[in-house]
């Protein structure tokens, strides 16, 4: 009987360490996967701000054409 329950043990023991280590690749493939996640992340608000800008100086340039053209009309 104790030869059965250190037997039963052991095999539980062995499927813990499994699943820590299964558990421990896994946390390390979603921590590497965060990080891209957080780097994509920053280079698309990079790209906004950029984006942003540009459409302000389009704007601007656009906004400055219709003044000269209704002060040339005038």
């Amino acid at each position: 009987m104790l030869e059965a329950s250190l037997s039963q043990l052991e095999s539980l023991v062995n499927d813990l360490v499994q699943q820590t280590k299964q558990l421990a690749e896994t946390n390390a493939r979603l921590s590497a996967e965060l990080a891209q996640a957080k780097d994509d992340n920053d280079t698309l608000q990079l790209n906004l701000l950029e984006q942003e800008e540009q459409r302000g100086a389009t704007a601007a340039r656009i906004q400055a054409l219709v003044e000269r053209a209704t002060s040339a009309a005038v």
